[in-house]
Order: C-alpha cells, then sequence, then structure tokens
C-alpha cells in the first residue's frame, strides 16, 4: 500500500518510523511519505493559511497549496482522508475496508480548518471521506492521521507477525477484548483466573467470550 501524507508539520509522522509499522516501511510492505503543502506556495513567507470570510477566530488553510499538493499525489486509484471533528466516526470496519485500498492520501489540517472548496475539489478527482477518531478537539489532523495510518496499516497482510492475533482483538466482533495475562500466575496478591491455568480450551473459549460481553457492558455499552 502507499500512503501519503499532506502536512505543514510532516515531522510529525516519523513515529511511523519505529515498531512493526515501520518494519513494514522497510520492507516495502507500505510506502509513506509526507508532503508539505508549503512546496507549493509562491510568496516569501510560504503562506498557508489566510482570515476566514464571513470573520470568526483563528485562520483557515488556503485552497491553493492544498489543491496542488492534490493535483501532484491522487490517481485514479486514491482514497482521499480528511481528518476532521465534524467527520464519520472512523472505527474497526473502516479500517478494515481501508486496508484494502491501493493508495491513501490524508490531508491535515491546521488552525480553524481548511477551506470547504479543497474536500469538494477532492470529491471530483478521487474517493473523498471526511473522518474523525472520536468527539473531541485536537490541534491539527497529523495524530489523528497517525492513529488512522497505524489502524490501517496493521491489517495489511504480512505487517502483524501472528495474523491470528487479529481476528480476537477488540471491535473485530462488535465487542471488547476480553482480559490478558502472563507469568507469573500470582503476582501482588492477585491470580490469574484458575480457568486460564485449566488447559480446557472450551472453557477458556466461554470464559473469554462472557469477558467480552461484561467488559463492553461495562466500558462501551453503546456497543450492545
Amino acid at each position: 500500500m502507499k500512503i501519503d501524507a499532506i502536512s505543514v508539520f510532516p515531522e510529525m509522522f516519523d513515529s511511523l518510523n519505529h515498531s512493526l509499522i515501520g518494519k513494514a516501511i522497510d520492507n516495502q510492505l507500505i510506502e509513506f511519505q509526507a508532503l508539505n503543502p508549503r512546496e507549493f506556495t509562491t510568496d516569501v513567507h510560504k503562506t498557508v493559511d489566510d482570515s476566514p470570510y464571513g470573520g470568526g477566530a483563528g485562520m483557515v488553510m488556503k485552497p491553493e497549496p492544498l489543491g496542488q499538493a492534490l493535483d501532484k499525489l491522487v490517481d485514479d486509484r486514491t482514497v482521499v482522508i480528511f481528518p476532521s471533528p465534524a467527520g464519520k466516526l472512523f472505527d474497526q470496519a473502516t479500517a478494515t475496508k481501508l486496508s484494502n485500498k491501493k493508495h491513501l492520501v490524508f490531508v491535515c489540517g491546521r488552525y480553524e480548518g481548511i477551506d470547504q472548496r479543497v474536500i469538494d475539489y477532492s470529491a471530483t478527482k478521487a474517493e473523498t471521506l471526511e473522518l474523525s477518531i472520536g468527539d473531541y478537539v485536537i490541534n491539527g489532523g497529523e495524530m489523528a492521521s497517525v492513529v488512522m495510518i497505524e489502524a490501517i496499516s496493521r491489517l495489511i497482510p504480512g505487517v502483524i507477525g501472528n495474523s491470528e492475533s487479529l481476528v480476537e482483538e477488540s471491535h473485530q466482533d462488535g465487542l471488547v477484548e476480553y482480559p490478558s495475562y502472563t507469568k507469573p500466575a500470582s503476582w501482588n496478591g492477585l491470580d490469574v483466573p484458575e480457568v486460564l491455568l485449566s488447559g480446557n480450551h472450551a472453557e477458556i473459549a466461554k470464559w473469554r467470550r462472557q469477558q467480552q460481553v461484561e467488559r463492553t457492558e461495562k466500558n462501551r455499552p453503546d456497543l450492545i
């Protein structure tokens, strides 16, 4: 998969160079680059924002640099993603769908957001999505993009060494994941549940499923 990000802070994507995603990039399972829209400005200050029409606080990212960056990156296999608190909720099903695409472009807003015409223009060139990672606001689209890129990339075959671990994770079946334990069997007066020490795989599977249901009811009742 090829992944591009358009951002005035491309260094914020350096975290992708570590751990399993970094290995996937090294092994060419994923091709990633971050493009700074300041490269497409023509003034001495490399201006990428301006005051909003209609008044209001803050600045809005200008359409010209972002539009030219999109022109450079987008082709007929591209899906363009605008991280936005106003977007549809990004979930595991969306991550799974996007993991099957050939090329993703994340357009990262800053300040008070992106001129709406950039999103409208993108929709004329490629499949375009506005996605939110949650009902809160952060300072820009970079960290939201990193979250989505990691969630998507780990579903690409070969990125995760043990593919079976993906099957049992939270949200794969509409429930959160069951709790996990390792050695020692007793720690600080807290013991591993006996069923996990029993060797009875049917009872273990039954216990884990029940834990999923109970945990989901407690922490994410909206999923029930």
